[in-house]
């Protein structure tokens, strides 16, 4: 058992949630499901009070405490992607059924939960010591909803044509 376990608060649709959640990642599943005795005030007798669930290994609580509570950006949970094909599969993933994309790779799913969607590369890159390129890399995802990894290496390389600077073809005299 984790030390630490996030509770989500859901205003009825904690299971459909988990569900949707644990569909996405590996290494994630289900683990309970508790039911509301008939004496709670916020849950009908029977229905869903609890969830727990395992996303990509870290266990997680939903609990359906009604509507007096929202998700806002001030909590967001980061999904470090291999490649160009799991953020492009998850951003999509995550957005259907009403979900709303942001910026920096940014966006909120249909329940109302912030999510980040990063390439595992970009903390290296602009952490790297090189700060040239490490701003460039800055720069092109601060331009950026769905972060797209070739851009960002170009922008971080300096190649010509990178987004958010001029193509050589630009700088040519006329």
């Amino acid at each position: 058992m984790s030390k630490i376990t996030p509770c989500l608060w859901f205003d009825g649709n904690a299971e459909e949630a988990a569900k949707f959640y644990v569909s996405l990642l590996p290494n994630s599943r289900i683990d309970k499901v508790t039911r509301s005795p008939a004496n709670n005030p916020s849950t009908p007798a029977g229905a869903v009070l609890t969830v727990e669930f395992t996303l990509a290994g870290q266990p997680f609580m939903g609990l359906n405490g009604g509507p007096a509570f929202h998700f806002t950006e001030a909590v967001s949970f980061t999904i470090h992607c291999e490649d160009q094909a799991e953020v492009d599969r998850l951003w999509e993933a995550l957005l259907q059924g009403g979900g709303s994309p942001s910026d920096c790779g940014w966006l909120k799913d249909r329940f109302g939960l912030s999510w980040q969607i990063t390439p595992r590369i970009l903390p290296q890159m602009l952490s790297d010591p090189n700060r040239e390129a490490a701003a460039r890399a800055m720069k092109a995802m601060m331009q950026m909803g769905k972060l797209d990894i070739t851009a960002i290496r170009r922008a971080y390389e300096g190649q010509p044509g990178y987004l958010g600077e001029a193509s050589e073809a630009q700088h040519a005299p006329h």
